[in-house]
């Protein structure tokens, strides 16, 4: 199949930020779907999650269709920092509260297998995508004390990682206090993996079509894909859409969307050693570096962090500050020659949801809620689908099944505080919330949410003064939709819907757009 012109993600009327993966290798897009097709498996979602999945399988002897609505790493995987990490943001000592030693045993052991997958793909297929081996780090943030770091670290010896508290980090310019050390973490560049699992899965037989979104799931002996002029019908449909399309309910109050922010900027390459850093800060901030095409002389500094609920806040010129002010006196960032945000799926028990659909969709599976470690989660989604569509066992499927119910005082709290929030959303039905008072105060380029009588409006001026009037209410569960001005999207807060300014589906799990009211 040949890739079509064209690159990347979104639609002709939204935009995004660029992330120096995306600066660096074009998305791919190849020609969509038209019409009905069959398969042994159909995957939703051209981001890591699903590439894994299509690929193995594929190479299992599988006939593979992958379907994208917009390009290969469109969503998500396009925005990532590509850390490759078994050490959890969530730490162990935590983990193990709330599913037990065995359950943070299979939690490193599978994160792990996954950075060692990327790397064995990775040769296998030739794909020259700036993987290594690299150490990682947690050091402390201001006011926490060793004893913190002891406390992950004999948690994390117990998972069976290899943690060693240190006095001070090597080879970073900055002095960091006690560090627990990680070894036989990785990194890579997400884009350039993604297109080498693209040429491997069409060399396998497999076929990659984007410019098809999904609109409905059916599942059964036969489990169905469908949107406007497609289908596919298949043994299997796996659904990787990051916040899951095919479902209303069953996961979306199980875990919460984020915003994340990013920025990098170019340093002497003899200044920062190659490796993964975490301070413990909360939210907190995590740091890698990346060679610099054509010059060895330097290398990217990549600072993420500032994380905040989607939609809850769009000061975002405030959060790429706050980052540089950080990073500059320990890691020498002088300016932000790049910078992008991401959202994350955090789900209330920290490990994400892989496994068969828990709504019941015979032959239907489901990979979500990544918590911050979309690359792993996503290669672990790949591993474990493609042994539940072979049928063949798998010793993490219990751990990250969708259906699971955790009951420890952490998942507990997370999950009545985020839905506490969803139901705060909802309270912004009232008259008594607005962005504006009219469409007239909406300024070319920028959207705002107005009342008019009972109803919520969302209104987007576009560059030519045209106002584009829409319902304000999302089309998943009716909540509130906010103007996001960094990435020029409605973001809905409850569930991690996102439209593009005129109304069209960027991400689930809403799947029709914004209802249009009027244009002027």
């Amino acid at each position: 199949m040949q890739q079509s012109p064209g690159s990347p993600g979104q639609t002709a009327s939204s935009e995004r930020s660029v992330s120096v993966w995306e600066a660096t290798v074009p998305q791919r897009t190849f020609p969509p779907l038209a019409g009905d097709a069959e398969a042994d498996v159909c995957v939703v979602g051209a981001g890591i999650a699903g590439m894994t999945t299509a690929y193995l399988l594929a190479k299992a002897g599988r006939r593979v269709i992958v379907l994208d609505k917009t390009s290969v790493g469109g969503g998500e995987t396009g925005q990532t920092t590509a850390h490759l990490s078994s050490a959890l943001d969530d730490y162990y000592h935590v983990l193990e509260k709330v599913h037990g030693a065995k359950g943070a045993r299979l939690a490193f052991e599978s994160h792990q297998a996954a950075i060692d997958q990327v790397g064995a793909i990775a040769a296998a297929e030739g794909i020259d995508c700036d993987y290594r081996r690299v150490d990682g780090y947690w050091f402390l943030a201001p006011g926490q004390t060793r004893d913190f770091l002891e406390k992950e670290r004999d948690a994390a010896r117990r998972a069976g990682a290899s943690a060693e508290l240190m006095e001070r980090i090597p080879g970073v310019p900055f002095d960091s206090g006690p560090a627990l050390r990680f070894g036989h973490q990785g990194q890579f560049h997400a884009l350039k993996y993604l297109s080498g699992l693209a040429d491997a899965i069409q060399r396998l037989g497999g076929r990659i079509h984007t410019g098809n979104l999904v609109t409905e799931f059916e599942g059964g002996e036969r489990a169905t894909a469908k949107g406007e002029g497609f289908s596919v019908t298949a043994g299997a449909v796996v659904v990787c859409t990051n916040p899951p399309s095919h479902d209303r309910f069953a996961l979306h109050t199980k875990q919460a969307p984020y915003r994340t922010y990013v920025v990098a900027g170019k340093v002497p390459a003899d200044t920062v050693q190659p490796a993964l850093f975490w301070d413990t800060q909360e939210p907190y901030h995590y740091i890698r570096t990346q060679p610099v095409e054509g010059d060895p002389s330097r290398v990217w500094v990549i600072v993420g962090g500032e994380d905040v609920k989607q939609a809850h806040d769009d000061d975002h010129e405030a959060h790429y500050a706050a980052l540089l002010d950080w990073a500059r006196p320990r890691f020498g960032l002088q300016s932000a020659e790049l910078r992008w945000s991401g959202m994350v799926m955090e789900p209330a028990d920290y490990l994400a949801f892989i496994g068969r659909d828990p709504a019941g969709r015979e032959n239907v599976y489901v990979a979500t809620g990544d918590s911050g470690h979309g690359m792993t989660h996503g290669t672990i989604a790949g591993m474990l689908i493609s042994d539940l569509v072979l049928s063949r066992p798998n010793p993490w499927a219990a751990l990250y099944d969708p259906s699971r119910k955790t009951f420890s005082k952490d998942s507990i709290k997370e999950f009545l505080e985020e839905n506490l929030d969803v139901a705060k959303q909802f309270a912004k039905l009232s008259p008594t919330f607005h962005d504006a008072d009219s469409a007239d105060e909406v300024a070319p380029g920028t959207g705002a949410v107005i009342q008019r009588g009972l109803q919520k409006v969302a209104v987007y001026r576009d560059e030519g003064g045209v106002a584009h009037e829409m319902s304000a209410l999302c089309t998943h569960l009716q909540c509130v939709i906010r103007w996001n001005s960094e990435e020029r999207s409605w973001d809905c807060p409850c569930h991690g819907s996102r439209f593009a300014p005129t109304g069209e589906v960027l991400t689930g799990p809403a799947i029709y757009p914004l209802k249009k009211l009027s244009q002027e």
